[in-house]
């Protein structure tokens, strides 16, 4: 229900006189569950203030970003955008763009990041993981290089300080696209699709072994130092060591392209190709679920995956830390009695773990080819060529399809403006669907369609990040829009997840640069490899 209360105001003017006027202020009720003295949950109302149009533009735009790399025949266009539902934000990103000799080709890397039970993790890995699998990349044209341990010794330093790197679970598919090399030209070992997947396994592996470890360091600090204690009389709990064993984090749910193909018949005339460049690694993806059964003995296989999550629990199955489904019970009880004894605290150690790890953070890497332009400046005039990308974490894909995805970047691409009725927009950007992929978020699309008026499309941001945002989250039904937003942390969690998203895109360009702009990302991560 939308109120109107009457709120005061004091206004002072010039010398001394003063008085009162009272402004409107809009409320709308929002059910909420609260646990009374018993422990029970039940459902109440409360009154909470309605942001204004101007304030829910401000909140998608605020952490909104567009950056371009002008490259020899080539502009690459990236952009990012945020909103939160939990104070802070648990999720992060981080981009790079590494400029290499002419004829090495460049290296491009962006990723999003969706933290789960605090933000510590997620920000970790927005800072090395690019790093890692960057240096990782390197060493492949060097026949004995020392770069892995190097960067290994890096993430060691960052996660032996203070203790608040977390246990990290994520979804890690990695999608490399990369740019084409003449037949005839022999191939780097930086090229070959398979060593570089290699590659980027090898680098994701080793940076988890870190994280796994990072608890058990703490730990043994932890214990030499309550030796020290003792003996000096001061038995003081180790409470900032908990906090490693507790938190987790997750990252990138999917990516999705948008391949141009063009009509024959018609100049200028096409459609988009939906392609969907990962599957969502969970249990309700059957060769997701076939992988994890066969690692375990078969008397596990009914309690390995319940209703889609790892024993009953984790959505995921391929993560960065989450220990929980990686530790055995037994190291498990050791940490919780170092740590969390008499604190009220507990590991919550999964009831049906016999066999760990049931998570691995191995990626699955596809590959597939950019249309870009060659040594020469020359441009490949395939008929199909992918023309952007967007990753994104799963409060997006909560929310919109990645058709809805496809035809928004697109639409947005080809200067729609205004409201757009939804059941218009697939005849002005049409689409067609590429291989079928496994999707797990659809369970909240269904539920606020079922009964749901149609609705409208907003095209009114510059940004396509924030484009996707607002669209994920009431696009041009500016009512539902401003009651979404305006619901504060913790509550926000219950009815929208923090999102994250970054658009790429790239189109031809003539000559060379005379200087190209780069900006690495919102966190101002500029580490030099």
């Amino acid at each position: 229900m939308l109120r109107r209360a009457w709120k005061p105001a004091l206004v002072i003017s010039a010398p001394a006189l003063g008085y009162l006027y009272y402004t409107r202020e809009q409320t709308f009720d929002l059910p909420v569950r609260v646990r009374g003295s018993d422990g029970k949950a039940t459902m109440t109302t409360r009154t909470l203030p309605l942001l204004s149009m101007a304030a829910v533009d401000a909140r998608i735009r605020q952490r909104a970003m567009e950056n371009t790399v002008s490259r020899p025949g080539i502009v690459w266009h990236h952009t990012t955008a945020s909103v939160n539902a939990n104070d802070p934000i648990e999720d992060a990103t981080a981009n790079q763009v590494i400029r290499r000799d002419e004829g090495d080709g460049d290296l491009l890397f962006f990723t999003v990041m969706d933290g789960h039970g605090g933000y510590y993790t997620s920000q970790l890995l927005s800072r090395v993981l690019i790093n890692a699998v960057a240096l990782e990349l390197s060493s492949l044209n060097k026949p004995a290089s020392n770069a892995a341990s190097g960067w290994l010794d890096g993430i060691k330093s960052a996660l032996w300080g203070p203790p608040t790197a977390s246990t990290a679970k994520s979804d890690v598919d990695i999608h490399i696209s990369s740019d084409t090399e003449s037949p005839t030209t022999p191939r780097r070992p930086d090229a070959d699709p398979v060593r570089v997947a290699r590659a980027i396994q090898t680098a994701f592996t080793s940076l988890d072994a870190e994280l796994i470890a990072a608890p058990l360091r703490v730990l043994a600090a932890a214990l030499e130092q309550e030796k020290r204690q003792q003996e000096h009389g001061d038995s003081r709990p180790q409470q900032a060591s908990t906090r490693a064993a507790r938190n987790a984090s997750r990252n990138v749910r999917r990516a999705v392209a948008g391949v141009w193909e063009p009509d024959d018949a018609a100049e200028g005339k096409g459609r988009w190709r939906v392609e969907v460049l990962s599957e969502d690694q969970t249990g309700r993806n059957p060769a997701e679920l076939a992988r994890i059964q066969s690692e375990h003995p078969a008397s596990e296989a009914a309690d390995i995956i319940r209703n889609g999550r790892v024993l009953g629990g984790l959505e995921p199955s391929r993560a960065f830390g989450d220990a929980r489904y990686k530790w055995s019970r037994g190291l498990q009880e050791t940490l919780a009695r170092a740590f969390l004894k008499g604190n009220d605290l507990s590991l919550r150690s999964p009831a049906a773990l016999k066999t760990p790890p049931y998570v691995i953070a191995r990626p699955v890497v596809t590959h597939r080819v950019l249309n870009l332009p060659t040594n020469d400046g020359a441009v490949r005039k395939d008929k199909s060529a992918l023309r952007f990308i967007v990753l994104a974490t799963d409060g997006l894909w909560d929310e919109l399809s990645s058709e809805d995805v496809v035809r928004l970047v697109g639409g947005h691409l080809a200067g729609l403006s205004g409201a757009v009725p939804k059941s218009q927009l697939s005849t002005l950007v049409p689409t067609t669907t590429g291989a079928e992929a496994v999707e797990g978020k659809t369970a909240r699309r269904q539920r606020m369609s079922d009964g749901a008026p149609e609705g409208q499309w907003a095209f009114v941001d510059e940004n396509p990040s924030a484009h996707l945002i607002r669209n994920a989250f009431g696009g041009a039904d500016t009512g539902a829009l401003r009651r979404l937003l305006s619901i504060p942390a913790p509550l926000a969690r219950r009815h929208r997840d923090d999102v994250s998203v970054t658009v790429v895109w790239w189109e031809e360009a003539e000559g060379t640069p005379e200087v190209a702009s780069l900006t690495i990302g919102r966190d101002e991560v500029k580490a030099k490899l």
